[in-house]
């Protein structure tokens, strides 16, 4: 569906060239929700401005369908803009317009007739929930109901992807996971492809199939989230996963434990789906006549399945330790050593 082709980007200002990305190639399939996380400054916001033209490629392909978007003529490129829609951050509504002729303006614009604009805006505005608000103005409405308005709007012209730059990042937390079962309903009953930007972990475990992570333009590692929460391989995608499982109730001083208990390994047991559930580590514990101290731990979801983690302090040999290992991984269970 998408193919992104060793694209770089580059800005060229007095001063200095400004290579905000970096020989990036990735793919995204029909009816897949992607993401593409990184710090500020990573690039993802000019990565997802390439997908439909905002911006242009300095070099390399952004393939949509059998649309090279940079080869497109500009009517041509206006033209799949409407099936290629994009949400913002910050809403970008009409203040000056209610609700429904936010919704109905890209309408307007393709020149639909009115009876079906108003159609139209009926169905848009049912789907994102906001029966009963047609005739607000912005300003009535909450961040979350602005959001689903510019949702709505996005989805007028029956797109086939939709773009998502930081839509949840102006959103506190509930109002965010309302937004994001939203956009779930919205790919499985439009069959939509769903590209989206964030920097916050929590938006990729709750709704990606597979995601991106970035770091100075490139993208470091990719692959289905589940993977990237389970055995992240690079610096960047681990501090993203350690941010998010190591919330505020669950924080872990790793140097206070180690005083507390000088001789003891710290480890991590990274289970999932079933297996997160189950008392497998307690068995084997007592299989070899362990005492363990229970740290810290946790079970969370990604789309579309459970892993879990626990963290303990434990007197254990190397020889014992290898064993418990590999006994552990029969059972698909990981075992890390947290670093001294």
């Amino acid at each position: 569906m998408i193919d992104i082709r060793n694209v770089t980007k580059i800005f060229k200002t007095k001063s200095a060239d400004i290579q905000a990305v970096d020989d990036v190639s990735m793919n995204v399939s029909q009816g897949e929700i992607f993401g593409v996380i990184g710090y500020s400054g990573a690039g993802k916001s000019t990565l997802i401005r390439l997908f439909n033209g905002l911006e242009m490629p300095s070099s390399g392909d952004v393939v949509i369908g059998e649309d090279v978007i940079s080869s497109m003529s500009k009517p041509a490129l206006r033209k799949k803009r409407q099936k290629v829609s994009m949400i913002f951050q910050h809403f970008n509504l009409l203040w000056s317009r209610t609700v429904a002729e936010n919704i109905s303006f890209p309408l307007e614009i393709a020149g639909v007739p009115k009876k079906e604009r108003q159609k139209k805006v009926k169905e848009l505005v049912e789907l994102v929930g906001l029966s009963g608000r047609e005739d607000n103005y912005p300003s009535q409405l909450s961040g979350g109901q602005k959001q689903r308005v510019g949702i709505a709007r996005a989805l007028s012209n029956e797109p086939k992807v939709l773009l998502c730059d930081e839509a949840t990042s102006a959103l506190d937390p509930e109002t965010t996971d309302e937004v994001l079962d939203l956009l779930v309903k919205i790919r499985d009953e439009m069959n939509l492809t769903i590209v989206l930007i964030t920097h916050e972990m929590h938006v990729i475990r709750k709704i990606c199939d597979r995601a991106a992570v970035m770091e100075n333009g490139r993208v470091v590692e990719t692959g289905p989230v589940l993977k990237l929460f389970q055995n992240p391989e690079h610096s960047v995608t681990k501090r993203f996963v350690k941010d998010d499982i190591n919330d505020e109730e669950t924080a872990l001083s790793f140097d206070e434990v180690r005083e507390l208990f000088p001789t003891s390994k710290i480890l991590k047991f990274g289970f999932v789906g079933s297996q997160s559930k189950a008392p497998i580590v307690s068995q084997v514990v007592k299989k070899y006549d362990l005492d363990l101290n229970i740290l810290s731990g946790n079970i969370k979801r990604t789309n579309n399945e459970s892993y879990g983690h626990l963290f303990v302090a434990i007197d254990v040999d190397d020889g014992t330790l290898q064993r418990l290992k590999a006994e552990l991984a029969d059972h698909d269970v990981t075992v890390e050593v947290e670093d001294q």
